[in-house]
């Protein structure tokens, strides 16, 4: 399966586009990347920083052949994140549920999980947010980069290439895919 990109500067949200993208086209699929996030959004309500050189994007795919609950594909989806990371950072990755990757108890990325009923079909959409040059300060939540940690600079447009990869591998599983197996991700 292959990833439609839709690539942008600067918007208010990457999950914004993607739920804009589903309503308005006959897109069952994609990926929403953008240099910059004006209104970028976390869960319930809380705005994510975006700093211009981290990862902002957004894949969406039709999850009407797929018997997980939503709960069980926040799980995935925090796993496949920690496989990007793992590409490159070699330490501990650990899930801070529902959503948040942290390492050395700092944290380094954000999931923001939606669904959306369109012409009866059902959505999701995964806004990923990763910090690979900078870190936002967040009073009471510490917070890390990939620069930091490895002092290497990750060019932004490999991680989302990586990605989209990862998405390509396995959205075409999961109509088969068993929670049991959720290990061996």
């Amino acid at each position: 399966m292959k990833l439609k990109k839709f690539n942008f500067k600067i918007i208010n949200s990457t999950n914004d586009i993607a739920i804009r993208i589903i309503k308005r086209s006959n897109d069952k699929s994609g990926i929403v990347i953008a240099e910059k996030q004006k209104k970028g959004r976390g869960q319930h309500g809380k705005k994510w920083i975006s700093y211009k050189g981290n990862l902002f994007a957004s894949v969406f795919f039709c999850i009407d052949k797929i018997n997980l609950s939503v709960e069980e594909l926040t799980k995935v989806n925090c796993l496949l994140i920690k496989k990007l990371l793992l590409h490159f950072y070699k330490g501990k990755i650990t899930i801070k549920e529902p959503n948040d990757l942290l390492i050395n108890h700092k944290k380094i990325s954000g999931i923001l999980q939606e669904t959306l009923s369109n012409s009866g079909e059902t959505f999701i959409i995964i806004g990923v947010g990763i910090n690979l040059i900078k870190s936002p300060n967040i009073k009471n939540y510490p917070t890390t980069n990939l620069l930091d940690l490895i002092n290497v600079k990750i060019d932004s447009n490999n991680a989302i290439l990586k990605l989209k990869k990862i998405y390509e591998k396995f959205i075409p599983m999961l109509p088969k895919f068993n929670v049991k197996n959720i290990d061996k991700i």
